[in-house]
């Protein structure tokens, strides 16, 4: 498939390509509502993290869990702010 492309072809290709994987993604963050409720498996998922790790943070009060019935929740801009700068 890439025999038949010109070195000015395969050079937009790689372009259009980073752009999808690299910027848009970027773009749908701008979308999020950041007082968006998020379930704790919504949560785990954003922050790549296990449902005991999320529930240690938790009971630390490293992030703030809310409550309605025996339902938790967590606010998503409160999840983002609660990540520490490392350097």
């Amino acid at each position: 498939m890439l025999h038949n492309l010109s070195p000015m072809d395969l050079e937009l290709l790689i372009k259009k390509v980073v752009k999808e994987v690299l910027v848009e993604p970027s773009k749908e963050h701008l979308n999020e509502k950041p007082d968006e409720l998020l379930t704790r498996d919504d949560a785990c998922s954003l922050l790549k993290i296990s449902k005991t790790s999320l529930w240690k943070w938790t009971k630390k009060r490293k992030i703030i869990a809310y409550g309605m019935g025996n339902r938790v929740y967590y606010k998503r801009s409160e999840l983002m702010e609660s990540l520490a700068r490392i350097n």
